[in-house]
Protein backbone atom coordinates (compact mmCIF):
# COMPACT_ATOMS: atom_id res chain seq x y z
CA UNK A 1 0.00 0.00 0.00
CA UNK A 2 1.38 3.27 -0.81
CA UNK A 3 -0.59 5.33 1.84
CA UNK A 4 0.61 8.73 0.17
CA UNK A 5 -0.93 7.89 -3.03
CA UNK A 6 -4.65 6.20 -0.97
CA UNK A 7 -4.87 9.86 0.68
CA UNK A 8 -4.31 12.08 -2.51
CA UNK A 9 -7.16 13.16 -3.65
CA UNK A 10 -6.55 16.02 -6.43
CA UNK A 11 -4.53 13.57 -8.61
CA UNK A 12 -7.42 11.08 -8.91
CA UNK A 13 -9.90 14.23 -9.79
CA UNK A 14 -10.67 15.95 -12.98
CA UNK A 15 -9.29 19.48 -12.55
CA UNK A 16 -8.63 18.80 -9.41
CA UNK A 17 -6.61 22.42 -8.26
CA UNK A 18 -9.30 24.17 -9.87
CA UNK A 19 -11.87 23.38 -6.53
CA UNK A 20 -10.48 25.76 -4.02
CA UNK A 21 -11.07 29.23 -6.17
CA UNK A 22 -14.36 27.78 -7.21
CA UNK A 23 -15.41 27.34 -3.52
CA UNK A 24 -13.95 30.35 -2.49
CA UNK A 25 -15.72 32.32 -5.58
CA UNK A 26 -19.04 30.88 -4.58
CA UNK A 27 -18.62 31.36 -0.75
CA UNK A 28 -17.52 34.95 -1.78
CA UNK A 29 -21.40 35.29 -3.85
CA UNK A 30 -22.84 33.62 -1.00
CA UNK A 31 -21.75 35.91 1.63
CA UNK A 32 -22.92 39.13 -0.52
CA UNK A 33 -26.26 38.27 -0.03
CA UNK A 34 -26.98 36.23 2.95
CA UNK A 35 -27.55 37.57 6.73
CA UNK A 36 -24.44 36.98 8.06
CA UNK A 37 -22.21 37.70 11.52
CA UNK A 38 -18.78 37.14 10.59
CA UNK A 39 -15.76 36.90 12.50
CA UNK A 40 -17.62 36.17 15.38
CA UNK A 41 -14.85 35.13 18.38
CA UNK A 42 -14.48 32.12 20.17
CA UNK A 43 -11.00 32.36 21.44
CA UNK A 44 -7.52 33.88 22.04
CA UNK A 45 -5.56 32.64 18.78
CA UNK A 46 -6.64 35.13 15.56
CA UNK A 47 -7.69 32.14 13.87
CA UNK A 48 -10.44 31.10 16.61
CA UNK A 49 -13.32 32.42 14.91
CA UNK A 50 -16.35 31.92 13.31
CA UNK A 51 -19.52 33.37 10.79
CA UNK A 52 -22.71 32.59 11.42
CA UNK A 53 -25.23 33.01 8.83
CA UNK A 54 -29.44 33.39 9.77
CA UNK A 55 -32.61 32.21 8.29
CA UNK A 56 -35.50 34.42 7.96
CA UNK A 57 -37.26 34.11 11.44
CA UNK A 58 -35.94 32.64 14.15
CA UNK A 59 -33.83 29.60 13.93
CA UNK A 60 -35.04 26.54 14.40
CA UNK A 61 -31.23 25.36 15.26
CA UNK A 62 -27.94 25.07 14.32
CA UNK A 63 -26.00 23.39 12.45
CA UNK A 64 -22.14 24.05 12.80
CA UNK A 65 -19.75 22.75 10.23
CA UNK A 66 -16.29 22.33 10.10
CA UNK A 67 -14.16 22.62 6.99
CA UNK A 68 -11.39 20.30 6.07
CA UNK A 69 -8.17 20.53 4.17
CA UNK A 70 -5.85 17.41 6.43
CA UNK A 71 -5.61 20.18 9.54
CA UNK A 72 -3.36 21.80 6.94
CA UNK A 73 -5.14 24.64 4.88
CA UNK A 74 -8.29 26.62 4.31
CA UNK A 75 -10.46 28.67 6.61
CA UNK A 76 -14.11 29.40 7.30
CA UNK A 77 -14.20 31.67 4.25
CA UNK A 78 -14.06 28.88 1.59
CA UNK A 79 -17.10 27.34 2.30
CA UNK A 80 -19.56 29.71 3.43
CA UNK A 81 -22.09 28.73 0.57
CA UNK A 82 -22.64 25.58 2.21
CA UNK A 83 -24.75 27.28 4.26
CA UNK A 84 -27.24 27.49 1.97
CA UNK A 85 -29.21 24.15 2.32
CA UNK A 86 -29.74 23.95 6.47
CA UNK A 87 -30.44 28.21 6.15
CA UNK A 88 -33.09 27.69 3.50
CA UNK A 89 -34.47 25.43 6.17
CA UNK A 90 -34.75 27.53 9.15
CA UNK A 91 -31.26 26.98 10.83
CA UNK A 92 -28.29 29.09 11.50
CA UNK A 93 -25.28 27.92 10.16
CA UNK A 94 -22.13 28.43 12.23
CA UNK A 95 -18.56 27.85 10.43
CA UNK A 96 -15.75 28.10 12.98
CA UNK A 97 -11.77 28.38 11.64
CA UNK A 98 -9.31 26.88 13.35
CA UNK A 99 -5.34 26.90 13.81
CA UNK A 100 -3.34 24.94 11.39
CA UNK A 101 -0.44 22.53 11.53
CA UNK A 102 2.26 22.69 11.49
CA UNK A 103 1.80 25.55 13.98
CA UNK A 104 -1.15 23.39 15.84
CA UNK A 105 -0.80 19.99 16.46
CA UNK A 106 -4.35 17.53 15.89
CA UNK A 107 -4.52 17.56 19.59
CA UNK A 108 -4.85 21.45 20.04
CA UNK A 109 -6.92 21.70 16.96
CA UNK A 110 -9.49 19.17 18.85
CA UNK A 111 -9.47 21.59 21.94
CA UNK A 112 -10.07 24.63 19.63
CA UNK A 113 -13.17 22.73 18.26
CA UNK A 114 -14.33 21.85 21.60
CA UNK A 115 -13.95 25.66 22.50
CA UNK A 116 -15.74 26.43 19.43
CA UNK A 117 -18.97 24.22 19.95
CA UNK A 118 -18.87 25.22 23.57
CA UNK A 119 -18.67 28.72 22.51
CA UNK A 120 -21.68 28.30 20.11
CA UNK A 121 -23.88 26.68 21.90
CA UNK A 122 -23.85 29.00 24.89
CA UNK A 123 -24.65 31.62 22.37
CA UNK A 124 -27.57 30.03 20.40
CA UNK A 125 -30.03 27.97 22.39
CA UNK A 126 -31.65 25.09 21.08
CA UNK A 127 -31.04 21.83 18.98
CA UNK A 128 -27.31 21.91 17.93
CA UNK A 129 -26.10 19.49 14.61
CA UNK A 130 -22.67 19.15 13.78
CA UNK A 131 -21.17 18.53 10.24
CA UNK A 132 -17.98 18.64 8.90
CA UNK A 133 -15.88 17.83 5.95
CA UNK A 134 -12.65 15.38 5.37
CA UNK A 135 -10.61 16.62 8.61
CA UNK A 136 -13.45 18.46 9.50
CA UNK A 137 -15.54 15.25 9.48
CA UNK A 138 -12.56 13.89 11.95
CA UNK A 139 -13.15 17.19 14.13
CA UNK A 140 -17.29 16.85 13.88
CA UNK A 141 -16.88 12.84 15.07
CA UNK A 142 -14.54 13.33 17.58
CA UNK A 143 -16.82 15.65 19.78
CA UNK A 144 -18.67 13.12 19.79
CA UNK A 145 -16.29 11.41 21.94
CA UNK A 146 -16.27 10.36 24.91
CA UNK A 147 -14.52 13.01 27.12
CA UNK A 148 -14.35 14.99 24.16
CA UNK A 149 -13.22 18.86 25.33
CA UNK A 150 -16.46 20.80 24.75
CA UNK A 151 -19.62 21.50 27.08
CA UNK A 152 -22.91 21.49 25.34
CA UNK A 153 -25.83 19.16 23.44
CA UNK A 154 -25.00 17.42 20.08
CA UNK A 155 -28.22 16.03 18.56
CA UNK A 156 -26.70 14.83 15.29
CA UNK A 157 -23.55 14.49 13.53
CA UNK A 158 -23.08 14.44 9.92
CA UNK A 159 -19.22 13.14 8.85
CA UNK A 160 -18.52 13.85 5.15
CA UNK A 161 -15.50 11.70 4.17
CA UNK A 162 -13.98 12.04 7.35
CA UNK A 163 -11.01 10.42 8.89
CA UNK A 164 -11.40 8.29 11.99
CA UNK A 165 -8.38 6.41 12.34
CA UNK A 166 -5.59 8.29 12.17
CA UNK A 167 -2.53 5.70 12.32
CA UNK A 168 -2.41 5.01 8.44
CA UNK A 169 -1.46 8.72 8.37
CA UNK A 170 1.75 7.82 10.27
CA UNK A 171 3.04 6.31 6.94
CA UNK A 172 2.74 9.27 4.75
CA UNK A 173 4.93 12.22 4.19
CA UNK A 174 2.14 14.33 6.16
CA UNK A 175 3.04 12.93 9.50
CA UNK A 176 5.89 15.58 9.56
CA UNK A 177 3.58 18.54 8.84
CA UNK A 178 1.64 17.69 11.02
CA UNK A 179 3.83 16.37 13.63
CA UNK A 180 1.86 13.14 14.52
CA UNK A 181 3.44 10.37 16.20
CA UNK A 182 1.79 7.10 17.68
CA UNK A 183 0.71 8.62 20.92
CA UNK A 184 -1.41 11.56 19.68
CA UNK A 185 -2.68 9.35 16.11
CA UNK A 186 -4.46 6.76 18.67
CA UNK A 187 -5.08 9.12 20.88
CA UNK A 188 -7.61 11.43 18.55
CA UNK A 189 -8.96 8.10 16.64
CA UNK A 190 -12.53 8.22 17.09
CA UNK A 191 -12.63 4.71 15.68
CA UNK A 192 -10.25 4.13 19.40
CA UNK A 193 -12.47 5.67 21.34
CA UNK A 194 -16.07 5.29 22.44
CA UNK A 195 -19.25 7.12 21.59
CA UNK A 196 -20.81 9.28 23.97
CA UNK A 197 -24.18 7.86 25.21
CA UNK A 198 -27.02 9.14 22.17
CA UNK A 199 -24.74 9.45 19.93
CA UNK A 200 -26.44 9.76 16.07
CA UNK A 201 -24.07 10.07 13.47
CA UNK A 202 -24.11 9.36 9.66
CA UNK A 203 -20.53 8.48 8.11
CA UNK A 204 -21.14 9.71 4.44
CA UNK A 205 -18.77 9.42 1.52
CA UNK A 206 -18.52 9.71 -2.31
CA UNK A 207 -18.91 6.52 -4.66
CA UNK A 208 -15.86 7.96 -6.47
CA UNK A 209 -13.86 8.63 -3.19
CA UNK A 210 -10.42 7.15 -2.81
CA UNK A 211 -10.75 3.76 -1.28
CA UNK A 212 -9.16 4.72 1.51
CA UNK A 213 -12.05 7.29 2.50
CA UNK A 214 -14.59 4.44 1.80
CA UNK A 215 -13.22 1.82 3.77
CA UNK A 216 -12.79 4.50 7.04
CA UNK A 217 -16.58 5.67 6.53
CA UNK A 218 -17.42 1.83 6.67
CA UNK A 219 -15.14 2.00 9.72
CA UNK A 220 -16.58 4.11 11.96
CA UNK A 221 -20.15 3.19 11.24
CA UNK A 222 -19.48 -0.31 11.67
CA UNK A 223 -17.49 0.24 15.51
CA UNK A 224 -19.47 2.66 17.10
CA UNK A 225 -22.85 0.96 15.86
CA UNK A 226 -21.23 -2.13 18.75
CA UNK A 227 -20.63 0.29 20.81
CA UNK A 228 -24.34 1.49 21.22
CA UNK A 229 -24.15 4.58 19.02
CA UNK A 230 -26.90 5.13 16.02
CA UNK A 231 -24.81 5.00 13.00
CA UNK A 232 -25.70 5.08 9.24
CA UNK A 233 -23.44 5.10 6.22
CA UNK A 234 -24.22 6.57 3.17
CA UNK A 235 -22.13 6.02 0.20
CA UNK A 236 -23.36 8.72 -2.95
CA UNK A 237 -22.64 7.66 -6.14
CA UNK A 238 -20.70 9.47 -8.52
CA UNK A 239 -19.17 11.77 -6.56
CA UNK A 240 -15.60 12.25 -5.80
CA UNK A 241 -13.88 14.42 -2.38
CA UNK A 242 -14.35 17.52 -3.91
CA UNK A 243 -17.66 17.92 -5.32
CA UNK A 244 -19.34 15.70 -2.29
CA UNK A 245 -20.21 18.76 -0.09
CA UNK A 246 -22.03 20.10 -2.93
CA UNK A 247 -25.52 18.85 -1.19
CA UNK A 248 -25.02 20.98 1.23
CA UNK A 249 -25.92 23.83 -0.72
CA UNK A 250 -29.12 22.63 -1.83
CA UNK A 251 -31.98 22.84 0.42
CA UNK A 252 -33.80 19.81 -1.42
CA UNK A 253 -31.10 17.11 -1.14
CA UNK A 254 -30.76 13.93 0.22
CA UNK A 255 -27.34 15.65 2.43
CA UNK A 256 -29.63 18.57 3.88
CA UNK A 257 -32.40 15.68 4.35
CA UNK A 258 -30.26 13.59 6.25
CA UNK A 259 -28.29 16.48 8.35
CA UNK A 260 -31.54 17.85 9.29
CA UNK A 261 -34.30 14.72 10.01
CA UNK A 262 -34.78 13.98 13.36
Amino acid sequence: MNWDEAYSNSAYIPEGDSFPARWAAAAAAFRAQADARLDQRYGQDPREVYDLFLPKGPPRGTVIFIHGGYWLAFDKSSWSHLAAGPVAHGWAVAMPSYALAPQARIGEIVRQIGRAVTTIAAAHPGELRLSGHSAGGHLATRMSCIGAPFSGRIAKTLSISGLYDLRPLLKTGMRTELRLDEAEAAAESPALLEPREGTVITCWAGGSERPEFIRQTGLLANIWTGLGARTRQAIAPGRHHFDVIDELASPDSPMVSELLAP
